[in-house]
């Protein structure tokens, strides 16, 4: 398979603590990765280094054959980016908040009015492509925000607690749209603390902990290095067994 991400000891610090500490790891085209870890193991971090928001302090990646040092802008043209915060133009359509991001990507409006109609088969846009945003539902501005990030048909698209916050509806659009988007040219890299997701949605999973890659593999095969009943057990077996898990932490 093509190699659409690829990690090679990635570090950042902020200030004295590293955020992300010789991290690697490889996606392959039409795999789905789950990124899990604690509150502050760099989860968030990783995400914003591959997607050129951060800069890395050393080691190198490349997303979709584009080095994110040397070529961020041709990195954020082939990527798409879905998080549990992002808010929409209250006083757009859905259809001319999708216009003005394609335009934004260089997209001619046929092009873009294609692409909507693939999208509204895809998730369902219906009332939200013709609402103003500012009437939207929970799961309506969800649609709309996962119909943005990815206008531009990006082989690579990142959810970073995409559903967060979210109601049982809006929650299913996104893991439905998940389910749906790999294919033998595309990847998805998904972050999030809850298991039963990562369980239902992806192909391998990333432990990482305190900024260091402590598991990585196939469910099944996380389970079983970790000694556990399902993947939840098998997380904190890992965690544990590095020694040094603070009290009181939380899975995030």
């Amino acid at each position: 398979m093509d190699a659409m991400i690829v990690a090679e000891h990635v570090t950042k610090h902020y200030g004295a603590r590293a955020a992300v500490s010789n991290l690697s790891f490889r996606i392959d085209a039409g795999e789905v990765i789950g990124l899990l870890g604690l509150n502050g193991a760099g989860k968030t971090t990783t995400l914003r280094i591959l997607s050129t928001l951060l800069n890395a302090d050393s080691g190198t990646a490349t997303v979709a054959g584009h080095d994110i040092a040397r070529a961020p802008e041709a990195v954020r043209r082939v990527i798409g980016v879905v998080n549990g915060g992002m808010g929409l133009y209250d006083r757009l359509t859905g259809r001319e908040i999708l216009h003005y991001f394609g335009g934004l990507y260089g997209m001619q409006r046929a092009a873009i009015e294609e692409r909507i109609a693939k999208l509204d088969e895809l998730l369902q846009l219906g009332d939200t492509l013709h609402r103003r945003a500012g009437g939207f539902s929970t799961g309506m501005k969800q649609k709309v925000v996962i119909a943005r990030a990815v206008i531009h048909d990006p082989p690579v698209i990142f959810f970073d607690e995409a559903t967060s916050g979210l109601d049982v509806v809006a929650r299913r659009s996104v893991i439905d749209f998940v389910r749906a988007y790999p294919s033998a040219g595309r990847a998805v890299v998904y972050s999030t603390h809850v298991m039963s997701e990562v369980e239902e949605l992806c192909d391998r999973a990333c432990i990482i902990y305190q900024g260091r890659k402590i598991a990585d593999g196939t469910i099944p095969e996380i389970v079983e290095t970790g000694e556990g009943k399902n993947l939840e057990d098998a997380f904190f077996r890992l965690v544990a067994r590095t020694g040094i898990a603070g009290p009181g932490e939380v899975v995030a």
